[in-house]
């Protein structure tokens, strides 16, 4: 394929002489390949050359005689009569002495020879693929309409009018379209084309989709070329499979695909999905990305997944050779880390190596090994290091320890918690239980997976009264941390929907047996956590009035009690409300998008893709439901809303000190605050210091005692 390259790189560059001079120089090669002549052939035809290139195309009728009987050799054939230009007596022979051979029978043969231009030999560039067009026009068969109008099915042709009439997939009612016209703008297909069975017969080709759906890429590869998985679901999406089974039909599809041996599957969600000519078995595609000799993170990360998905290869005995004998080399060459060390090893040991002995020994004198668990980013890896820590270090139960509150994944946390619990001596798990306790906001994602441990069974401990009473306590005063941080705000919402869950469930079983004491406790906590809504708030009052009536009186407290306003400018409340559109009207949409993007991608155990666009859309839900409660809260601010004989809210306030000197504070809502302006949020510190004083009064500002001079209406 060294001339098709060639090719490609002169018609690229637009360079005819270069072109021309390699054409001739191929056309007079004794050795060659026909498809190899066929894809020159279609490069030049779609190139911007093709005109120029007609004089010259003929030369290669000596490269296609030679050329054995069968489809290739048509199709080559077809294509010199397509370029070509010259239009030469001797063509024209060729040409009809080929159709006469190939078409004996033919109906209308000889009108069709007039009408490709081969009876009065001045025009019939195309002849030999108009006439196949015109042979292909019979009642129920389909062609592609190049100028959009999808695919169409043939409904009636008159040879007399010289006219054919089709059904189209994407424009209404029966088109007469004359042969002059359908040899621009028709191309026909066989009833088995992709395009062919989705128009032709529905609901067939639906049933078929949903019992082949491998076979039905391979059959939309092969007719449309190359597809990303977005435009695969735009091709199959509704007009195969129903819109609201396409996710579930593509994520086991997508998981077959990478499984066949004729598929190539991108790595990037940008790239298409291929249909090779040839069938690459697994262990060859390896072998391959192995010989490129990739970075040691993404060796482990690939020869993982391949053992993961094709575990039975390594029964093949040269293809376990093979990949031992890459390991090894990284092992015993490469400057690697610990953790890299250690998952080579297991890999070893799954191919039985006796190399993968060190293991144990590795581990058991690695000195910091919760670093190394932690830079195993793949999981299967990293539970089993925990496995090697528990037989290879005496001090396991410590380590576990460590690990339970500074890992993130509770599948983790759930092994080493059981193991820990069979432990007799469960010194090491009270110790850590009780910093969670003291420390919640030290390990936040640790204390709500324990916390729900507690609650979902009995059998660990503090899962009795006394330890959920305190869990409860923590949780409250964890969220009031958590929220006032900006980048916590996901985690406060799954703090939020725990507690929302089953309907208040774990609130309703430790109120249950909770003293009145502590109930009221919780209650005061609850006030302080601005995520709660007031809603969320009476619920908690109405769940403890049940256990204790008396608290009725403090929620009739709490239901009369004037919802807090957050005051605010007209422009503060346009800023709000445009941030509001932006994330409803554009950003969650857009998100939505590259969720279905992602989703396409399938293998969602590790697709970092559908990820990342998940947890950007609980990120702006999140911001959502957080900025329409303040929008609830919200009132605008007025002059008649100001009252000046003291500091408040909408005030702007004058202050002297000691030495002379003067400045000025302005008191408006949260979110008109400005500190480089001295535009303050009433809720700041500084705020609550001056908010209540009257002109003549003084206060301590950051270590500075200041006369409050004059009060005036900010607005």
């Amino acid at each position: 394929m060294e001339y098709l390259k060639q090719f490609q790189r002169h018609i690229e560059n637009n360079n005819l002489p270069n072109a021309v001079a390699l054409w001739q120089e191929y056309c007079l090669s004794e050795e060659f390949e026909g498809e190899e002549l066929k894809e020159i052939l279609q490069t030049i035809k779609s190139s911007t050359l093709v005109s120029s290139f007609g004089i010259y195309v003929e030369q290669a009728l000596l490269l296609w005689e030679m050329m054995k009987e069968g489809e290739l050799k048509h199709e080559v054939l077809k294509l010199i009569f397509d370029i070509q230009t010259t239009n030469e007596p001797k063509l024209a022979d060729l040409a009809l002495n080929y159709l006469t051979t190939r078409y004996p029978q033919e109906e209308h043969f000889q009108k069709k020879i007039k009408l490709v231009g081969l009876a009065e030999r001045r025009n019939f560039q195309y002849s030999i693929s108009n006439f196949e067009l015109l042979s292909h026009m019979r009642k129920g068969n389909f062609f592609i309409h190049t100028g959009g109008w999808g695919v169409g099915e043939v409904t009636e042709v008159s040879m007399l009018r010289e006219q054919v009439t089709l059904e189209f997939d994407y424009v209404s009612g029966y088109k007469e379209i004359s042969f002059a016209n359908a040899f621009k703008t028709l191309v026909p297909v066989s009833k088995d084309h992709f395009l062919a069975r989705r128009f032709g017969d529905p609901d067939s080709f639906e049933a078929f989709a949903r019992k082949h759906p491998v076979e039905t890429i391979h059959l939309l590869l092969k007719d449309l070329g190359p597809k990303t998985a977005a435009e695969i679901k735009d091709e199959l999406a509704e007009l195969v499979i129903p819109e609201d089974e396409w996710a579930k039909w593509w994520q086991s599809t997508r998981t077959k695909l990478k499984k066949d041996t004729f598929i190539e599957s991108p790595t990037q969600l940008k790239d298409p999905f291929r249909l090779r000519k040839n069938e690459v078995s697994h262990e060859e595609r390896l072998i391959k990305s192995l010989s490129k000799k990739p970075e040691v993170k993404a060796l482990i990360e690939m020869v993982y997944s391949f053992l993961r998905d094709f575990p039975t290869a390594i029964k093949n005995t040269e293809f376990a050779k093979h990949l031992i004998s890459e390991i090894t080399e990284v092992l015993n060459y490469k400057e690697i880390s610990e953790s890299e060390e250690i998952q080579l090893l297991f890999i070893l040991q799954d191919l039985g190596h006796q190399k993968a002995q060190d293991l144990g020994v590795l581990i058991s004198k690695t000195p910091e090994i919760e670093k190394v668990v932690e830079n195993v980013h793949i999981l299967a890896y990293k539970k089993r290091i925990l496995v090697e820590i528990k037989k290879a270090k005496p001090e396991w139960k410590v380590i576990f320890a460590r690990l339970l509150v500074g890992i993130d994944q509770n599948t983790l946390r759930d092994y080493m918690l059981d193991e820990l619990m069979h432990e007799e001596d469960k010194t090491t798990l009270i110790q850590v239980i009780e910093e969670l306790l003291e420390t919640p906001h030290l390990s936040p994602g640790a204390f709500l997976w324990y916390f729900q441990k507690i609650m979902s069974s009995d059998k660990y401990l503090y899962a009795d009264q006394e330890g959920m009473d305190r869990f409860l306590e923590g949780f409250f005063i964890l969220l009031y941390v958590m929220e006032s941080k900006p980048e916590c705000r996901d985690f406060v919402k799954r703090m939020h929907s725990f507690l929302q869950s089953g309907r208040y469930v774990f609130i309703r079983r430790i109120f249950q047996h909770s003293s009145l004491e502590h109930v009221k406790e919780i209650l005061l906590l609850s006030t302080k956590c601005h995520t709660l809504s007031d809603h969320d708030v009476r619920i908690l009052y109405s769940l403890a009035e049940v256990v204790h009536p008396s608290i009725g009186a403090l929620k009739k407290g709490i239901q009369e009690e004037e919802i807090d306003h957050i005051w605010t400018t007209p422009e503060g409340f346009e800023k709000i409300k445009n941030r509001l559109e932006q994330i409803a009207n554009v950003e969650i949409i857009e998100n939505a998008r590259e969720i279905e993007e992602a989703r396409a991608l399938g293998d969602l155990r590790e697709n970092s893709e559908y990820k990342f666009a998940k947890e950007k859309r609980a990120r702006l839900q999140g911001e959502l439901k957080f900025l329409s409660d303040q929008v609830k809260r919200m009132r605008i601010l007025t002059k008649q809303d100001i009252d000046t004989s003291t500091v408040n809210i909408g005030c702007h306030v004058e202050l002297k000190n000691e030495n002379g000197d003067r400045t000025s504070y302005t008191l408006l809502g949260p979110w008109d605050a400005d500190p480089e302006k001295n535009i303050l949020s009433s809720q700041s510190k500084i705020a609550q210091e001056l908010i209540g004083l009257k002109p003549g009064s003084t206060c301590a500002i950051q270590g500075q005692n200041w006369l409050v001079e004059a009060i005036r209406s900010a607005i």
